[in-house]
């Protein structure tokens, strides 16, 4: 008696999961479609207003004059530019590309040593090494606008 209940439950698990088996193989797969041009566009603009964002956030934070910002943001522009086409480059090896990215950020910025202060270029080489920090510097922004509404506020 034992037996043939055990049999008949293990009959009727072996019928639902075959169900499920089968329902689920009726199912077609969702492809995801390529992007369109409208969309490339879109998202390449924006990558470009948020790299613009950056570093002018990273600006506010040097000590140097208009002029010498001015031919930093020049720099920190071009920089990227050649980093991202280092990126889209096809290298043999990952070492061709890690040295060749080294390269990059130890000569890209030897020119800018002589125009501006020592404590703006270590700030820099900071920055290209990914340890610059934007979340202080919105923080710091929005603390300043605090300030100036709560004084406009009392005059």
């Amino acid at each position: 008696m034992k037996k043939t209940i055990l049999l008949l439950f293990t009959v009727l698990f072996a019928l639902n999961v075959q169900a499920q088996r089968r329902n689920n193989s009726n199912r077609i797969p969702q492809t995801s479609s390529e992007p369109t041009e409208e969309q490339l566009a879109k998202r390449q603009r924006e990558m470009e207003e948020r790299k613009e964002e950056y570093i002018d956030n990273f600006l506010t934070t040097l000590e140097a004059d208009e002029f010498q910002k001015h031919i930093i943001k020049q720099n920190i522009n071009s920089f990227f530019d050649a980093k991202i086409a280092l990126f889209k480059m096809q290298f043999e090896h990952r070492i061709d590309r890690q040295t060749a990215i080294e390269n990059l950020e130890n000569t890209h910025f030897k020119d800018l040593e002589e125009l501006i202060s020592e404590s703006d270029m270590v700030k820099i080489k900071e920055m290209i090494k990914g340890e610059f920090d934007e979340k202080e510097v919105l923080k710091d922004k929005k603390e300043k606008r605090k300030k100036r509404k709560r004084k406009k506020d009392k005059d």
